[in-house]
């Protein structure tokens, strides 16, 4: 079976919905986004925490759409270009601005869809989170367990779910180890290459509404970003668990291919 795994990450992106931050105006929104201080924030956290685990997945068949506007300010709109001319798994879609967000989604995702695929797995993500370097064989893998339950279905979840926290504040970066289901990060969503929704047309809060869906707990599959920029500005409901701060920064390296330093010293960026 041909599995496609196919994502989305917005980098901010100019349109009305889709974010819990509300605006009145395509022109507010844009001056919010653009705001010079702001996208130099996103930049680094996109940089620091978010891109080095997609340069270096175990399994580099996959791709990931990064959407952003036409008019997005220099000299981001050019770093994106060349990121995505030198890393063939990086695919850069410049939407314009949209009132219905979803429409403006699937106009980024559409072209890259893969018809002779069996299914596609998408996924959502963050420009200021981190999936491990194995996201993408473990979510290929995984679904060959519960293969039987998507062809029953037509539609299926499968939710890494043990992750890290990672809180930007008194100058280091604070990490609270969680098991948050359907966080958003880590989460795909295996549809039909005929379907025409992506996997942000489906409220990853509210999944069982529309599919089944497996929680796979282990291993530390994922880093949330939580800081002032962050559009929902809090961690969310989880089940904490423990580890050790020497063990957090041997997973740090092994599992992201992070260091502990770079990330205390991008939350006091941050802060």
């Amino acid at each position: 079976m041909r599995v496609q795994m196919l994502g989305l990450c917005r980098f901010s992106y100019v349109g009305l919905r889709g974010y819990q931050k509300d605006h009145a105006s395509i022109e507010e929104r844009r001056a919010f986004l653009y705001d010079p201080r702001r996208l130099a924030r996103r930049w680094l956290w996109f940089t620091t925490l978010a891109l080095p685990g997609w340069l270096a997945q175990t399994d580099p068949d996959f791709a990931l759409v990064i959407m952003t506007g036409p008019d997005l300010p220099e000299p981001y709109l050019s770093r994106l270009r060349d990121l995505a001319a030198g890393t063939p798994q990086l695919r850069l879609e410049l939407v314009p601005p949209m009132e219905r967000h979803l429409e403006a989604c699937r106009a980024a995702i559409a072209p890259h869809v893969d018809s002779g695929a069996d299914v596609v797995g998408h996924f959502r993500h963050d420009d200021d989170d981190a999936v491990a370097l194995d996201y993408v064989a473990a979510a290929r893998r995984d679904f060959t367990r519960v293969e039987g339950l998507w062809r029953s279905e037509g539609c299926l979840s499968l939710d890494h779910s043990r992750g890290l926290m990672l809180r930007a504040g008194a100058g280091e970066a604070q990490f609270v180890p969680r098991i948050a289901h359907n966080m958003g990060v880590a989460l795909t969503i295996f549809l039909r290459p005929d379907q025409p929704q992506t996997a942000l047309h489906f409220n990853h809060t509210k999944l069982p509404l529309w599919m089944p869906g497996v929680a796979v707990t282990r291993p530390l599959m994922f880093i949330r970003g939580v800081h002032a920029d962050s559009d929902s500005g809090d961690m969310g409901p989880g089940v904490p668990w423990q580890i050790e701060k020497a063990e957090l920064d041997r997973q740090l390296s092994r599992r992201f291919g992070l260091v502990r330093a770079d990330l205390d010293r991008l939350a006091h960026a941050a802060a």
